[in-house]
């Protein structure tokens, strides 16, 4: 099955973005078997921020309030409904 363009969203910014052939082929020839999850921009965001240390690159932040005390916290993940979400404190005690 001949390859095509194929249209991916970023996971850091949403925006859409294209993964063309050229970019498969490479990734076939180095044996990266997965799609890229983060567009060209926020790739080279999260390179430049790795070597320089921080780990922390512009990562989004939701404001939830905990399932077990109530308290106002914030959670590096997209809250699921649903599910239960926690505090740092709650999180260490259930775990």
């Amino acid at each position: 099955m001949p390859l095509r363009d194929k249209k991916l969203v970023c996971i850091q910014c949403g925006q859409e973005f294209l993964f063309t052939v050229d970019e498969q082929e490479f990734y076939a020839r180095k044996g990266l078997s997965y799609d890229p999850k983060r567009c060209k921009a926020c790739r080279q965001l999260k390179k430049a921020n790795q070597s320089r240390g921080n780990k922390n690159y512009s990562k989004q932040l939701y404001d939830v309030i905990c399932a077990k005390c109530g308290k106002n916290t914030q959670v590096p993940f997209k809250p699921v409904q649903g599910r239960p979400v926690y505090c740092r404190q709650c999180y260490q005690l259930i775990r």
